[in-house]
């Protein structure tokens, strides 16, 4: 007998979901980090504006509200997240039991997907919209209807006549990302009141701070008057809460109860709970973010109308615009600091989504640009 050792047997595949092997994973916006090493830059000359956060950072009401929350980092986070429920409540004039808190407001969009989808089932969305929804779909085994968009929006009468007998789930971005477009309230109000009782519809507001108050939907009272409708919320924006994870939905109680069954225990940590409740009170620091982000959209635009660049009206804290390349614009953005999000995995190779930033982070960006365009994108 030989006693030369015997080769092992050739490792076994795991035998995972298909459904899940399917999944291209979510691509986040570069970290400055990453791209210092890359490129031998220093971090704080770099511009990210690529993941629509608040150039304002974090709310010095929140910040505080941290610092007294530090002590009890050795106990377990509120599950049930009394006070942050409890300011909502009051804020959004519903009773707690409506509110559920989520880990970001992605969050809320799985639990949606969690409780409504599987196999043999569908859930329809835009084409064009947050990549979030096919991912959601993909990994619980079900059908994506993906109706074409109609002028980079939401086409809500084809939506509407692709919801199948089998259709669970319907996702609505408004405003949606990364096109920025909006739907009206009438045209929504007539889409939700058509939607048969068996679909929920996740509308998914996470830039609803942004609109201008005459906009914004009345859809708490569409949450009243419609069983199967959660809308989901984010503190990731206006907020400038994006590092803390922390969101929520609101939905009448049936629904609020079958997401409480599938969400994590403590999927919303204690720093979070604490400071989403002083951000939600803080309304000077919104009023501020949304006019940064006011004058900031015209300083962007009224330079992409001098660079003869199309761009498309937008009613969140971002923009997209036209550049040709996308891809090698993106490159040539990055070697000169500026770090936007390339869109082709949304089906537009041609398009750059840029955050709007502060004064001099846009200035920066667009003196890049216009050196990136004359260059011929190298």
């Amino acid at each position: 007998m030989s006693t030369a050792a015997q080769a092992p047997a050739p490792a076994q595949a795991i035998e995972a979901l298909p459904y899940v092997r399917a999944i291209a994973p979510y691509q986040a916006g570069k970290p400055i980090e990453e791209l210092a090493r890359e490129h031998g830059l220093q971090p704080d000359s770099i511009v990210k504006l690529a993941s629509n956060e608040n150039p304002l950072g974090m709310p010095e009401s929140a910040r505080a509200a941290i610092g007294a929350a530090l002590a009890e980092l050795g106990r377990y986070p509120d599950s049930n997240g009394f006070e942050l429920k409890a300011a909502l409540s009051r804020k959004l004039g519903v009773p707690a039991d409506w509110i559920t808190l989520g880990n970001g407001s992605n969050d809320i969009l799985e639990g949606a997907a969690a409780v409504m989808l599987a196999p043999g089932r569908s859930c329809v969305y835009a084409q064009h919209s947050f990549a979030v929804y096919p991912l959601a779909t993909m990994a619980r085994g079900a059908r994506s209807i993906v109706v074409p968009a109609r002028d980079f929006g939401h086409d809500l009468g084809a939506m509407l006549a692709a919801i199948d007998a089998d259709t669970r789930l319907v996702f609505v971005a408004n405003p949606n990302n990364p096109t920025g477009t909006f739907v009206g309230a009438d045209r929504m109000a007539e889409f939700l009141g058509r939607v048969p009782p068996r679909v929920v519809v996740v509308l998914d507001e996470a830039y609803n701070e942004y609109l201008p108050p005459e906009q914004r939907h009345p859809s708490i009272d569409w949450v009243r008057r419609f069983p199967n409708l959660l809308v989901s919320r984010s503190f990731s924006k206006a907020y400038g809460l994006a590092g803390l994870r922390v969101g929520y939905g609101v939905a009448q109680p049936e629904l609020t109860d079958l997401l409480n069954r599938v969400r994590q225990p403590f999927n919303c940590n204690s720093l979070a709970q604490a400071a989403a409740v002083a951000a939600l009170a803080d309304e000077a620091f919104v009023a501020r973010s949304v006019e940064v982000n006011r004058q900031g959209m015209a300083q962007v635009t009224a330079a992409f109308d001098a660079l003869g660049l199309r761009h498309l009206p937008s009613f969140g804290n971002f923009v997209l615009v036209q550049v040709g390349d996308g891809a090698a614009v993106y490159q040539g953005l990055l070697k000169r600091g500026v770090i936007v999000r390339p869109v082709a995995n949304y089906g537009l190779p041609q398009w750059l989504r840029v955050t709007i930033g502060l004064t001099e982070e846009n200035e920066k960006f667009i003196a890049a640009l216009r050196e990136v365009l004359a260059s011929g994108r190298a």
